[in-house]
Formats: C-alpha cells, structure tokens, sequence
C-alpha cells in the first residue's frame, strides 16, 4: 500500500527528514531532478517551464537547469527577475540556473506566452504548488487557460496549479495535466472532488533514499490499495468446500416499491462467493423475488399496507438473521417504522451486519443530532460495515453536505471514533472511494464514471457481503477485506464499460461480470508480484 499524506502531513515528513540530516534545499534539488526525468521520458526537444514565487518553482528551475545539460531547448518564463523571487531557496536555485544555457522571459504578454507555448513539445507546470488555494490571480489567471488550450503535452510539478491540494477543489480554473511528477507522496487532493479530472497519470518518485524509514512516523491520510495487496482474497477455493462452509449471506432488502434492489444486492451477494444466499422481504413482494432469483430461498416477512416491513417484522428478520455468516440490510426496504425497528432489532445481533441504503437512513432517523452523537446505537462487538454515498454520509453526521474525498473521510471517521470498534467500516463511496477503519483510510482502485447510475450502490452492498461470507474466518484488517470487495466493484466497471460502452452501463451489467472481475483482479495482482523482490515476494 501506498501512503497519501495530506498537506499538513507532507511539511510535517519534510521536518522529518531534514531532522535525519537531509536539508530542504536538497529536497529541492532531488524534487527537479524527479521532474525532469519525467518530461525527459518524453524526449522533447524543446520544453516550456512556468515558475511561480515559492519553492513549487524552485523545483521547476532545478529541472530546466538539468533538462538544459541534457541538450534539451528549456525556455523558462517567471512572473519576476530571479533575484526578486520571495522564497529563499527557490531564489537561489533560479539565480544558479540564469547563468546557464537557458532562455529566461519574464511577465510574457499573453500572446507571447501563447508562442512560446506553441512551440513547447512539453510544457512544465511549476506555479503554486501544494500552498494554493482560492482563486487565481494575475498573471496565473492567464498562464493558465493559455497553456490549456494551446499545450501539446503538460506535465505537473507536484499538483497541477489551480488544484486544491488539500480538497482537491478548482474554484476556476486549473492545469489539466498529461502526467503530475509528485514529490515524497501523492496529495489526497490529487484523488479528490476535482483532482482525477486534472491530474492525469500521477507518478510519485522516490527522491528520498529513506523514505521507507521516515514516513510511517507522520500519520496518513489515506494508503493506496494495489493489486498485489489484495492476492490473499484471489486464491481458488479449496477442494473439500461446500455450499455452508463457503458462508452464507441474509439480504434484509425490498419492498412493493424497490423489489429489484433486493434481486441486484443478493445476486451479487451469491456472485462474490458466498455459497448459501437468502432473501429477507416483505410478503407482498415475495413471489416477485422467487422468480427472477430461482436459486435463493425466499422468507416471506409480515408487510405493512404500503408493501414494507410491518410492525412484526423485526421478530422474524432477527430470527432468520441469526443462521447466516454476514447479514445486509437496506436496499430498497424504504423509511417505514417496521424498517426502521428491524434494522433497530438487526445491530443488536451477534452477526456480522452490513447497512445500505435505506438502512443507513433508518439509522438518521433514530439519531438525534448527528449518529456519532448517539454512539449507542451502533456500537457492537460483531463487525457493522455501513456503505454511504456522500448525501447519506451527510445526513449520518448531520452535516450540511459531504462534498469531497477528504471531507468523506473526516466523517467517516467521526462515526468510527465514536464507536470505537475495530471490526467497524465505513464505506464512504465517491468518484473515489474511501474504506475506512478506526487505524487506516484505504483507498482502493477507483471505477469508471460508467457506474454513476442507478442499482450500482445494490450491487456493491451485495459484492461487501458475499466477500464477507465468503472469508467469515477472515482475522486480518477488515479495511483490506472491504477494499477488495470494493475493488472488485470497480473491476466490473471496468469491464462492462468496455463491453457496453461508457454510457450504456446498467447495474445489472456488473453482476453478470463479476466472474471476469475476479480474474482481472488476479491477473493484476500476479503483475505486481512479478515486480517485488524474490524474497519479498516469497514472503508475501
């Protein structure tokens, strides 16, 4: 897994490594270094780097001095003489590289920035760096929107100037990037609200020779999830398993109402692995459940008049409930009073209990204030895993609006600490989804925006559940769990995608997938296991 610090966290890594005896100004020099092995990948003959008043410009002079030696063309264009750059560091590395062989232009009229531009292969983007935020100004408001529209090819220094560092937020406008050249760590911007949209590939170089020694001493704010993290949930199953050995799941979903939701979160449930699904619905809907899922027993449950869960109800869920290996409760059981007391009866059980949906409503509803104001209604020692898209996070906390990654997170959190059960997930699905846990934040791979449609929340819930079941002798970190199941998410995504095509996906498209999915995955986790050391790979 890989670390994504926050900004606060990557000044706080600096402080340690310049405590280890690495200074600041060598920082700088290995971050253009960094830069300009990136833009040279590319073998320009001719690059264009914008510089900016802080060290995010230092970095950029460093590269243009080191693309310069390499025979390359470098123009570099600076809103003011080098000598009068405010930050200390980057002053000094730009008035090394103005007596190099490279062409300096200070405060270009928009349409000489436009030719220069224009004759750029490569165009570096060194002006704010992680510092910003707001609103751009002079003469960055038109650096920008020129190198945008006229750019053959950009690479980003550190964060794309424009972008939010810490919200990944653009206000107005922002670089949008063919490759962001990343220092020490990503920026949990970079993965949020706007960041995807304008960071492109983000490579992060490993400037720091001890890294791996420092960097577990500043928290994170999220760890990637790759591939190979996940290849301890890929292995076939073994020969003497059967259908209850392999777990069994519960799907507490549907009404008159939203009967689908409750087909799309069991199918996926049985699809993901689990060797024994079972739906839990009201009578009226029933038989509707039986026939379009002939291979899981349906339990008629006591209705109200409207088709959801009656007043009797949370007696025979809560009866069923206890067989199963993982129970999911929510998809489209709707806000009734019978619903809000089954999932009321539901957390009071020793199983492992997923909420969804509806369920997570239910739960607003029975606190006052915000649910991490009334810890008492969710705290449980058998593991709760809630999978909220940002409004339900919002009304879980009583927030206004959740609105990106990093405020998902912040949420997320609250609940947890609140809690303060180690078996306790909060699934905070976005553009990018967060997994997190009391110790960690994972953020596994991301699916394509072909699944922001109807029933793909029904599908994952089901997807969480089955993988539940599946590994119910699972000891490790149920973080990692979740964030495989959410990967496998995101692989179907991917591959109905390609099959239908980015805006025909439907939700049921990705469960008929989830087979393929499975063996994206492995074949993803076998490649990083081809690049990691015999011996670490052994010992993986």
């Amino acid at each position: 897994m890989k670390p994504i610090l926050s900004c606060e966290e990557v000044r706080r890594l600096e402080d340690c490594i310049e405590a280890e005896g690495t200074s600041k100004a060598t920082l700088m020099e290995l971050a253009g270094e960094f830069a300009a092995s990136v833009v040279a990948a590319s073998d320009p003959k001719r690059v264009l780097i914008l510089v900016g008043f802080g060290n995010n410009g230092g970095d950029g002079w460093v590269a243009a001095d080191i693309l310069a030696h390499k025979g390359i063309d470098v123009d570099v264009v600076s809103p003011v003489e080098p000598d009068e750059i405010p930050a200390a560091l980057a002053r000094h590395v730009a008035r090394r590289t103005a007596g190099r062989d490279v062409n300096i232009v200070i405060g270009p009229s928009r349409d000489e920035l436009a030719e220069l531009v224009s004759r750029a292969d490569v165009v570096v983007d060194a002006i704010l760096g992680t510092g910003f935020h707001g609103s751009l100004r002079s003469p960055f408001s038109i650096w920008i929107p020129t190198v945008n529209e006229l750019a053959a090819e950009v690479v980003a220094i550190d964060v794309p100037s424009g972008l939010d560092a810490e919200t990944g937020t653009v206000e107005e406008d922002a670089i949008r990037a063919a490759r962001t050249a990343t220092m020490l760590a990503p920026k949990i911007g970079l993965y949020s609200a706007d960041g995807p949209d304008y960071t492109g590939e983000i490579l992060c170089g490993g400037l720091y020779d001890r890294l791996d020694e420092v960097i577990d001493d500043v928290d994170h704010a999220a760890e990637m999830v790759e591939p190979i993290d996940l290849i301890d949930f890929l292995e076939p199953l073994p020969s003497n398993i059967d259908k209850y050995s392999r777990g069994s799941v519960l799907v507490v979903a549907g009404s008159s109402s939203y009967p689908g939701a409750a087909i799309m979160a069991a199918k996926a449930a049985a699809r993901a692995g689990a060797g024994y699904v079972a739906v839990a619905t009201p009578a009226t809907c029933a038989n509707l459940i039986r026939m379009a899922l002939p291979s899981v027993p349906v339990i008629d449950i006591p209705a109200d008049s409207r088709g959801a869960f009656g007043a009797a109800a949370r007696r025979a869920v809560c009866d069923a409930a206890k067989k199963f290996s993982c129970v999911l409760c929510g998809p489209g059981i709707t806000t009734a009073a019978g619903c809000i007391d089954v999932v009321s009866g539901l957390l009071k059980l020793d199983v492992p209990l997923v909420l969804d949906a509806d369920a997570l409503n239910c739960l607003s509803k029975l606190s006052i204030g915000g649910l991490d104001e009334t810890p008492e209604l969710y705290r449980r020692e058998a593991p709760l895993i809630l999978t909220p898209h940002y409004r339900e996070l919002s009304r879980l906390v009583d927030e206004e609006a959740v609105r990106d990654l990093g405020g998902a997170i912040e949420a997320a959190q609250r609940l947890l600490w609140a809690a303060g059960s180690d078996n306790f997930i909060v699934i905070a699905k976005g553009p990018v989804t967060a997994v997190a846990g009391v110790e960690k934040v994972l953020l596994p791979v991301s699916g394509p925006a072909s699944m922001a449609t109807a029933g793909t929340g029904d599908v994952l819930s089901g997807i969480v559940a089955g993988t539940v079941a599946l590994n119910h002798a699972y000891e490790g970190p149920w973080e990692l769990l979740c964030s495989y199941a959410v990967s496998l998410h995101s692989y179907t995504g991917f591959i109905a995608a390609d099959r239908y095509g980015e805006k025909s996906v439907i939700a049921t498209d990705l469960i008929d997938v989830i087979g393929d999915a499975m063996a994206l995955a492995s074949e993803e986790a076998l490649k990083g296991l081809e690049d990691v050391p015999a011996t670490t790979a052994k010992g993986a």
